[in-house]
């Protein structure tokens, strides 16, 4: 079982670093599948404030702070709203609406691009933050909220791979603790073994993106985090109908 889990975090930290998101829509599936919903999660939320901490330095002369208090406080805000939401509302209910609202305000978003039309200000992040902190507490699926906002305003990738990692780190706290709250504070389950293998593998898939970064275009990059947004809204969208249909 150690060398899938250590294979899907190397890869979710190497598209991390890459695309500066995508660890969570990569690793959790089959993280949640193979140590079960919660330990999978929590393994999930606490790799992704990790490989968030360690790229930070590489990138913080890139962050741009002001787009990053624009999209945190009302994520924040969103978290606890969609935490309560989650509460009221059947789970796969949650996942199908999440995941069509991503890929239509996604596709939505790539069909305006194609005008001269750029969003700006801080409107669409407040908004944008607010519906990833929402998705992120209801679904789990916190990252394609961003990709759409970062299409929607033309934001450079440089300076979206930047921003984001601090925002992740914040959101992923705050999902974290309240996950670990609500559950008494109780850590997963696993044998002693098993964390420096995920660890070794977080720190490994890193280094990769670490040297592969350089060797790839900005715009592959872009187009490699519009796809991870589709396949997470996808993802969601499936997983809540299977339940459904069960």
């Amino acid at each position: 079982m150690l060398l899938p889990v250590a294979i899907s975090v190397l890869i979710g930290a190497t598209a991390q670093r890459i695309t500066g998101m995508g660890f969570a829509l990569i690793a959790a599936p089959a993280l949640v599948i193979l140590l079960g919903p919660f330990d999978g999660v929590v393994i999930v939320n606490l790799c992704a404030v990790l490989s968030s901490l360690l790229i930070l330095p590489r990138v913080w002369r890139d962050i741009e702070w002001r787009r990053f208090s624009w999209l945190t406080v009302p994520a924040l805000v969103g978290t606890v709203a969609g935490a309560l939401l989650a509460t009221h509302v059947p789970a796969p209910l949650l996942q199908v609406g999440v995941g069509v609202l991503v890929i239509v305000a996604l596709t939505v978003t790539l069909v305006v691009t194609r005008t001269s039309h750029v969003a700006s200000g801080p409107a669409p992040a407040l908004i944008a933050g607010a519906a990833s902190g929402v998705m992120n507490a209801a679904a789990g699926v916190g990252g394609p909220a961003l990709s759409v906002y970062a299409v929607g305003t033309r934001w450079s990738q440089v300076g979206f791979a930047a921003t984001a990692q601090p925002y992740f780190v914040v959101i992923g706290l705050a999902s974290l603790i309240g996950k670990l709250g609500a559950t008494g504070w109780a850590v997963p389950a696993l044998d002693v073994g098993t964390w420096p293998v995920v660890i070794g593998a977080l720190v490994v898939g890193l280094a990769l993106g670490e040297f592969l970064n350089p060797r790839i275009s900005h715009r592959a990059a872009r187009l490699s985090v519009i796809a991870i947004a589709y396949v997470g809204g996808a993802a969601a969208l499936a997983d809540g109908l299977i339940d459904l249909a069960g």
